[in-house]
């Protein structure tokens, strides 16, 4: 059982995936590596200036695995639902559970229909300012709350903002991920 599951690892899923397992939560992120970043080049993200979407996504992925984020590459999930305790995750690998789950799949909204979330006249997935959905410790983000707005800087936003939601959540207490250069040290 992992603290935090999270649905596809693009710019939004491992965001949440970084926040979460940097401040002490269990994170594991399952992908099937088919991220519109692979078709992306990256000239308007902040604090970087120009680099491939691709090799962003291996730079996401290394900075996630020096935090301990469990990732599942090429693994599909194939279903998700609640349960008293969290999310049962089903993917083509076997069984997962976990206490929050973040949906990070992009347009597809296939896994928030099927876990029943709300949405909005437009169809994307309805949420609150911390990306929860009207499933309580369910979360999208991405092009799945979206309608038209889809840059990888908004997606990580978005995954950082469930991450901190998540986290303060778990620490009773509104919670920022705030470090100083004494942190780097």
């Amino acid at each position: 059982m992992s603290d935090v599951t999270i649905v596809g690892g693009g710019p939004a899923g491992l965001s949440a995936a970084l926040f979460t397992a940097k401040n002490g939560l269990d994170a594991t992120v399952f992908d099937t590596d088919k991220t519109w970043m692979h078709k992306a080049h990256l000239f308007n993200y902040l604090g970087i200036e120009s680099i491939d979407g691709t090799e962003y996504m291996e730079k996401a992925r290394e900075q996630a695995d020096e935090y301990g984020v469990t990732q599942h590459l090429e693994t599909a999930v194939t279903s998700i639902e609640q349960d008293d305790d969290g999310f049962q995750i089903t993917t083509d690998n076997g069984d997962h559970h976990a206490t929050y789950v973040v949906l990070a799949t992009g347009a597809d909204r296939d896994s928030a229909e099927q876990l029943g979330c709300e949405f909005t006249d437009s169809g994307t997935v309805s949420v609150n300012l911390s990306m929860e959905t009207s499933i309580e410790n369910a979360y999208a983000t991405g092009a799945m709350v979206r309608d038209q707005e889809w840059q990888a800087v908004i997606s990580a936003g978005d995954g950082g903002a469930a991450a901190l939601d998540i986290l303060s959540k778990e620490k009773g207490e509104h919670f920022h991920d705030f470090d100083t250069p004494a942190d780097a040290d």
